[in-house]
């Protein structure tokens, strides 16, 4: 049995064909990097909204502030430069965002 490569890696050398095969691995994973910071993102929102208590609040505020700074910091790895639409989606508060600096 002999393996042939895809058709567009046809006329590729073997370098070539390399290198397109871990540009799609970082690629991957630079996806998986940003559903992971997303969620952790969703995550923090979550606590910082459930938990009433003034003297916890300090603290989970500099968490999800933590949490969207990565989370922005990957998006723009990935080439995702406006977070206008992410900021409304996962509704953060300002509290969070003033202490990136974003407003």
């Amino acid at each position: 049995m002999s393996l042939r490569p895809p058709s567009h890696l046809a006329g590729a050398s073997a370098a070539e064909a390399a290198f397109d095969a871990l540009g799609h691995e970082i690629l991957a994973e630079k996806a998986a990097a940003l559903g992971r910071a997303g969620r952790r993102v969703e995550e923090t929102l979550v606590r910082l909204r459930d938990n009433a208590d003034e003297q916890l609040r300090a603290r989970l505020l500099r968490e999800a502030a933590v949490a969207v700074h990565a989370y922005f910091i990957q998006r723009e790895l990935c080439g995702l430069r406006k977070h206008d639409a992410v900021i409304r989606e996962y509704d953060i508060p300002k509290a969070v965002l003033v202490r990136l600096g974003a407003m």
